[in-house]
């Protein structure tokens, strides 16, 4: 009982604080609301677990034999989040309403899970501290990823909730264009340490 309630610590701490998946979120329900940013949220709420369950069973053992593979993924997940930040930030209220620019899809918000530097710490984190050799791992992997599914929806969902609800806030185009780049400019603050780790590494070379 002290593993699994420790499991749930681990997973509730590490979902609800800021990272890319909240700060999209936030934003989503904000600009598009919470109906048509539900998608979105459930792509979270599935796509991690999955992540977590796939790393757990043997896609560490991928990433070990062929490094170079987990490097480009690295990388691309980087780029995609520094442009999803430019995208936020350069987002008007006026192209938001008249439908130029949609919310994340279930699928795009899942796959994001694979370039998502944050989800790639939780899950690796989660499966190297909380599971043993000498006990049944495929039971203890499916738990954690239970754990996330279960915590996601309220950890997650507050988040949304919150971006939606200053929208009341927000009325005026310059207060949401501030909004947006507050948002990108944290977006490009979570994976601030993933990218410097990335300049020194390829500044040596």
């Amino acid at each position: 009982m002290e593993l699994y309630l420790a499991i749930i610590i681990f997973a509730v701490s590490t979902t609800v604080t800021p990272g890319p998946n909240n700060i999209m979120i936030m934003s989503s329900g904000l600009n598009y609301g919470v109906k048509n940013s539900i998608p979105h949220l459930l792509g979270i709420c599935f796509g991690f677990p999955v992540m977590v369950i796939m790393v757990g069973l043997g896609f560490s053992v991928v990433f070990e034999k062929y490094p170079l593979f987990h490097e480009i993924i690295k990388v691309l997940g980087v780029a995609y989040l520094l442009y999803l930040a430019w995208l936020i930030a350069s987002s008007s209220p006026t192209s938001l309403d008249i439908g130029k620019s949609k919310p994340l899809s279930f699928t795009q918000a899942a796959l994001f899970q694979w370039v998502n530097p944050k989800a790639w710490v939780m899950a690796t984190g989660a499966v190297s501290a909380y599971t043993y050799i000498s006990s049944d791992i495929f039971s203890q992997v499916i738990f954690i990823a239970l754990a996330f599914f279960i915590v996601a929806f309220p950890c997650v969902g507050i988040w949304l909730v919150f971006g939606a609800g200053l929208k009341k806030y927000l009325r005026s185009s310059k207060h949401q264009k501030m909004f947006n780049f507050t948002m990108a400019a944290l977006l490009v603050g979570s994976i601030f340490p993933v990218l410097k780790e990335l300049i020194l590494q390829y500044a040596a070379y």
